[in-house]
Protein backbone atom coordinates (compact mmCIF):
# COMPACT_ATOMS: atom_id res chain seq x y z
CA UNK A 1 0.00 0.00 0.00
CA UNK A 2 1.35 3.43 -0.93
CA UNK A 3 -0.50 5.26 1.81
CA UNK A 4 -3.93 5.98 3.21
CA UNK A 5 -6.81 5.30 0.84
CA UNK A 6 -10.18 6.97 0.80
CA UNK A 7 -12.22 4.08 -0.59
CA UNK A 8 -12.73 0.38 0.04
CA UNK A 9 -9.98 -1.55 -1.77
CA UNK A 10 -12.07 -3.66 -4.20
CA UNK A 11 -15.02 -3.03 -6.48
CA UNK A 12 -16.96 -5.33 -8.79
CA UNK A 13 -16.46 -4.50 -12.48
CA UNK A 14 -18.09 -6.88 -14.94
CA UNK A 15 -16.79 -10.39 -14.33
CA UNK A 16 -13.99 -9.38 -11.92
CA UNK A 17 -13.31 -7.56 -8.67
CA UNK A 18 -10.65 -4.89 -9.18
CA UNK A 19 -8.25 -3.85 -6.42
CA UNK A 20 -7.66 -0.09 -6.39
CA UNK A 21 -6.50 2.82 -4.28
CA UNK A 22 -7.34 6.53 -4.35
CA UNK A 23 -4.80 9.12 -3.25
CA UNK A 24 -5.58 12.82 -2.94
CA UNK A 25 -8.46 15.00 -4.11
CA UNK A 26 -9.20 17.10 -7.15
CA UNK A 27 -9.78 16.29 -10.81
CA UNK A 28 -9.31 12.53 -11.34
CA UNK A 29 -6.10 11.07 -12.74
CA UNK A 30 -6.41 7.36 -13.55
CA UNK A 31 -3.06 5.58 -13.93
CA UNK A 32 -2.75 2.21 -15.66
CA UNK A 33 0.13 -0.17 -14.97
CA UNK A 34 1.98 -2.44 -17.39
CA UNK A 35 2.68 -6.10 -18.04
CA UNK A 36 2.67 -8.24 -14.87
CA UNK A 37 2.72 -5.11 -12.72
CA UNK A 38 0.42 -3.84 -9.97
CA UNK A 39 0.03 -0.69 -7.88
CA UNK A 40 3.16 -1.49 -5.85
CA UNK A 41 5.23 -0.86 -8.99
CA UNK A 42 4.38 2.86 -9.08
CA UNK A 43 7.20 5.01 -7.74
CA UNK A 44 5.90 6.47 -4.45
CA UNK A 45 7.37 9.85 -5.35
CA UNK A 46 5.06 10.03 -8.37
CA UNK A 47 1.98 9.28 -6.27
CA UNK A 48 3.05 11.85 -3.70
CA UNK A 49 3.33 14.52 -6.40
CA UNK A 50 0.15 13.75 -8.36
CA UNK A 51 -1.99 13.38 -5.23
CA UNK A 52 -1.18 16.95 -4.17
CA UNK A 53 -3.46 18.23 -6.93
CA UNK A 54 -5.30 15.26 -8.43
CA UNK A 55 -7.55 12.47 -7.23
CA UNK A 56 -5.06 9.78 -8.25
CA UNK A 57 -6.62 6.37 -8.94
CA UNK A 58 -4.29 3.37 -9.21
CA UNK A 59 -5.37 -0.24 -9.60
CA UNK A 60 -4.27 -3.76 -10.46
CA UNK A 61 -5.16 -4.89 -13.98
CA UNK A 62 -7.05 -8.10 -14.64
CA UNK A 63 -4.71 -11.00 -13.86
CA UNK A 64 -2.25 -8.98 -11.78
CA UNK A 65 -1.72 -8.17 -8.11
CA UNK A 66 -4.85 -8.43 -5.99
CA UNK A 67 -7.39 -8.16 -8.82
CA UNK A 68 -9.20 -11.31 -9.99
CA UNK A 69 -7.48 -13.58 -12.50
CA UNK A 70 -10.12 -15.38 -14.56
CA UNK A 71 -8.83 -18.09 -16.88
CA UNK A 72 -10.08 -16.50 -20.09
CA UNK A 73 -8.36 -14.99 -23.12
CA UNK A 74 -7.23 -11.43 -22.36
CA UNK A 75 -7.13 -8.57 -24.86
CA UNK A 76 -6.00 -4.97 -24.52
CA UNK A 77 -9.54 -3.90 -25.42
CA UNK A 78 -10.75 -5.99 -22.47
CA UNK A 79 -8.34 -4.17 -20.15
CA UNK A 80 -9.62 -0.84 -21.49
CA UNK A 81 -13.19 -1.96 -20.84
CA UNK A 82 -12.16 -2.92 -17.30
CA UNK A 83 -10.70 0.56 -16.81
CA UNK A 84 -13.83 2.26 -18.12
CA UNK A 85 -15.91 0.03 -15.83
CA UNK A 86 -13.77 0.95 -12.85
CA UNK A 87 -14.30 4.63 -13.61
CA UNK A 88 -18.06 4.04 -13.78
CA UNK A 89 -18.02 2.12 -10.50
CA UNK A 90 -16.15 4.98 -8.84
CA UNK A 91 -18.53 7.53 -10.42
CA UNK A 92 -15.73 9.15 -12.39
CA UNK A 93 -17.24 10.47 -15.62
CA UNK A 94 -14.04 11.94 -17.04
CA UNK A 95 -10.38 11.86 -16.05
CA UNK A 96 -6.84 12.39 -17.15
CA UNK A 97 -5.56 8.97 -18.22
CA UNK A 98 -1.93 7.89 -17.85
CA UNK A 99 -0.67 4.50 -18.96
CA UNK A 100 2.81 3.03 -18.85
CA UNK A 101 4.10 0.18 -21.02
CA UNK A 102 1.15 -2.24 -21.49
CA UNK A 103 -0.82 0.36 -19.56
CA UNK A 104 -0.02 2.81 -22.36
CA UNK A 105 -1.56 0.35 -24.81
CA UNK A 106 -4.66 0.14 -22.62
CA UNK A 107 -4.77 3.94 -22.46
CA UNK A 108 -4.69 4.14 -26.27
CA UNK A 109 -7.66 1.77 -26.52
CA UNK A 110 -9.48 3.71 -23.82
CA UNK A 111 -9.01 6.98 -25.70
CA UNK A 112 -10.16 5.36 -28.96
CA UNK A 113 -13.18 3.53 -27.56
CA UNK A 114 -14.24 5.84 -24.70
CA UNK A 115 -13.09 9.32 -25.80
CA UNK A 116 -15.78 10.95 -23.65
CA UNK A 117 -14.00 9.61 -20.55
CA UNK A 118 -10.55 11.04 -21.35
CA UNK A 119 -9.65 14.68 -20.61
CA UNK A 120 -5.91 14.42 -21.31
CA UNK A 121 -3.90 11.36 -22.34
CA UNK A 122 -0.36 10.50 -21.21
CA UNK A 123 1.41 7.57 -22.90
CA UNK A 124 4.61 6.38 -21.23
CA UNK A 125 7.24 3.82 -22.29
CA UNK A 126 4.83 2.21 -24.73
CA UNK A 127 4.23 1.37 -28.39
CA UNK A 128 1.37 1.07 -30.88
CA UNK A 129 1.41 -2.68 -31.44
CA UNK A 130 2.94 -5.51 -33.35
CA UNK A 131 2.77 -4.42 -37.00
CA UNK A 132 4.82 -1.21 -36.88
CA UNK A 133 6.54 -1.04 -33.50
CA UNK A 134 10.30 -1.08 -33.07
CA UNK A 135 10.98 -4.29 -31.17
CA UNK A 136 13.50 -4.87 -28.38
CA UNK A 137 16.65 -6.90 -28.99
CA UNK A 138 16.29 -10.70 -29.21
CA UNK A 139 17.98 -10.97 -25.81
CA UNK A 140 15.47 -8.63 -24.13
CA UNK A 141 12.57 -10.29 -25.94
CA UNK A 142 13.76 -13.69 -24.71
CA UNK A 143 13.74 -12.42 -21.12
CA UNK A 144 10.21 -11.14 -21.59
CA UNK A 145 8.87 -14.33 -23.19
CA UNK A 146 10.72 -16.82 -21.00
CA UNK A 147 8.34 -19.31 -19.33
CA UNK A 148 8.06 -18.57 -15.62
CA UNK A 149 7.07 -22.00 -14.36
CA UNK A 150 9.69 -23.28 -11.92
CA UNK A 151 11.22 -19.87 -11.25
CA UNK A 152 11.06 -18.34 -7.79
CA UNK A 153 9.55 -14.88 -7.34
CA UNK A 154 13.03 -13.59 -6.50
CA UNK A 155 14.47 -15.00 -9.74
CA UNK A 156 11.69 -13.38 -11.75
CA UNK A 157 12.29 -9.99 -10.13
CA UNK A 158 16.05 -10.29 -10.67
CA UNK A 159 15.36 -10.95 -14.36
CA UNK A 160 12.93 -8.03 -14.56
CA UNK A 161 15.01 -5.26 -12.99
CA UNK A 162 17.64 -5.04 -15.81
CA UNK A 163 14.79 -4.58 -18.30
CA UNK A 164 13.28 -1.71 -16.31
CA UNK A 165 16.36 0.21 -15.15
CA UNK A 166 19.67 1.15 -16.75
CA UNK A 167 22.75 -0.69 -15.55
CA UNK A 168 24.29 2.56 -14.30
CA UNK A 169 21.20 3.43 -12.29
CA UNK A 170 21.09 0.01 -10.63
CA UNK A 171 24.76 0.24 -9.66
CA UNK A 172 24.45 3.78 -8.31
CA UNK A 173 21.22 3.37 -6.33
CA UNK A 174 21.63 0.23 -4.23
CA UNK A 175 19.29 1.29 -1.42
CA UNK A 176 16.58 2.37 -3.81
CA UNK A 177 16.87 -0.89 -5.75
CA UNK A 178 16.40 -2.87 -2.51
CA UNK A 179 13.18 -0.96 -1.94
CA UNK A 180 12.09 -1.58 -5.56
CA UNK A 181 12.78 -5.30 -5.18
CA UNK A 182 10.59 -5.47 -2.06
CA UNK A 183 7.76 -3.66 -3.85
CA UNK A 184 7.95 -5.97 -6.87
CA UNK A 185 7.78 -9.01 -4.59
CA UNK A 186 4.60 -7.94 -2.78
CA UNK A 187 1.93 -9.42 -5.05
CA UNK A 188 3.60 -11.23 -7.97
CA UNK A 189 1.57 -12.30 -10.97
CA UNK A 190 0.96 -16.06 -11.45
CA UNK A 191 2.73 -17.60 -14.45
CA UNK A 192 -0.51 -18.43 -16.30
CA UNK A 193 -1.92 -14.92 -15.89
CA UNK A 194 1.39 -13.49 -17.11
CA UNK A 195 1.08 -15.54 -20.30
CA UNK A 196 -2.49 -14.31 -20.82
CA UNK A 197 -1.28 -10.70 -20.52
CA UNK A 198 1.53 -11.45 -23.00
CA UNK A 199 -1.13 -12.89 -25.34
CA UNK A 200 -3.07 -9.63 -25.14
CA UNK A 201 0.00 -7.61 -26.08
CA UNK A 202 0.74 -9.88 -29.04
CA UNK A 203 -2.69 -9.11 -30.54
CA UNK A 204 -2.58 -5.36 -29.87
CA UNK A 205 -2.34 -2.88 -32.76
CA UNK A 206 -3.45 0.76 -32.90
CA UNK A 207 -1.11 2.14 -35.59
CA UNK A 208 -3.82 2.74 -38.20
CA UNK A 209 -6.28 4.13 -35.62
CA UNK A 210 -4.02 6.56 -33.75
CA UNK A 211 -4.95 9.58 -35.93
CA UNK A 212 -8.51 9.20 -34.61
CA UNK A 213 -7.36 10.24 -31.13
CA UNK A 214 -8.36 13.90 -30.71
CA UNK A 215 -7.56 14.06 -26.98
CA UNK A 216 -4.64 16.32 -25.94
CA UNK A 217 -1.79 13.84 -25.65
CA UNK A 218 1.69 13.73 -24.13
CA UNK A 219 4.06 10.92 -25.08
CA UNK A 220 6.91 10.37 -22.60
CA UNK A 221 9.77 7.93 -23.02
CA UNK A 222 13.27 7.20 -21.78
CA UNK A 223 15.99 7.25 -24.41
CA UNK A 224 17.65 4.26 -22.72
CA UNK A 225 14.53 2.09 -22.73
CA UNK A 226 15.61 -1.36 -23.94
CA UNK A 227 12.17 -2.95 -23.66
CA UNK A 228 10.34 -0.45 -25.85
CA UNK A 229 12.93 1.53 -27.83
CA UNK A 230 12.28 5.26 -27.84
CA UNK A 231 11.63 5.32 -31.60
CA UNK A 232 8.19 4.02 -30.63
CA UNK A 233 7.43 7.26 -28.79
CA UNK A 234 8.18 9.37 -31.86
CA UNK A 235 6.02 7.07 -33.98
CA UNK A 236 3.05 7.46 -31.63
CA UNK A 237 3.50 11.22 -31.30
CA UNK A 238 3.68 11.59 -35.07
CA UNK A 239 0.44 9.62 -35.50
CA UNK A 240 -1.69 11.41 -32.89
CA UNK A 241 -2.69 14.91 -34.05
CA UNK A 242 -1.04 17.62 -31.94
CA UNK A 243 0.65 15.19 -29.55
CA UNK A 244 3.61 16.43 -27.53
CA UNK A 245 6.76 14.33 -27.22
CA UNK A 246 9.11 14.33 -24.22
CA UNK A 247 12.26 12.17 -24.17
CA UNK A 248 14.54 11.72 -21.16
CA UNK A 249 18.23 11.14 -21.73
CA UNK A 250 19.15 8.91 -18.79
CA UNK A 251 15.98 6.92 -18.28
CA UNK A 252 15.07 3.33 -19.09
CA UNK A 253 11.66 1.65 -19.17
CA UNK A 254 10.79 2.49 -15.55
CA UNK A 255 10.09 6.07 -16.55
CA UNK A 256 9.20 7.63 -13.22
CA UNK A 257 12.15 6.33 -11.18
CA UNK A 258 15.37 7.39 -12.88
CA UNK A 259 14.91 11.14 -13.51
CA UNK A 260 11.88 11.70 -11.25
CA UNK A 261 12.10 15.48 -10.92
CA UNK A 262 12.25 16.07 -14.68
CA UNK A 263 9.65 13.45 -15.54
CA UNK A 264 7.18 14.45 -12.84
CA UNK A 265 7.49 18.16 -13.73
CA UNK A 266 6.87 17.40 -17.41
CA UNK A 267 3.77 15.41 -16.49
CA UNK A 268 2.34 17.96 -14.09
CA UNK A 269 3.00 20.88 -16.46
CA UNK A 270 1.04 19.05 -19.16
CA UNK A 271 -1.90 18.25 -16.90
CA UNK A 272 -2.36 21.87 -15.73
Amino acid sequence: MLGETSQLPKVKVGDISIYYEIHGDGFPLVMIMGLSANIDWWDPRLIQETSKKYKTVIFDNRGAGRTDKPKVVYTIQMFAHDTAGLMDALKIKRAHILGISMGGMIAQELALNYPQKVEKLVLCSTNCGTTKSVQPSPQVLALLMRPREGLTDEEIVNNTIPVLFTEDFVKSNADYMKEVTQRLLKAPIPADAYQRQIGAIMKFDTYQRLPKIKTPTLVMHGKKDILSPSENAKMIADRIPGAKLALFDNTGHALFSQEPEKVNKTLLDFLK
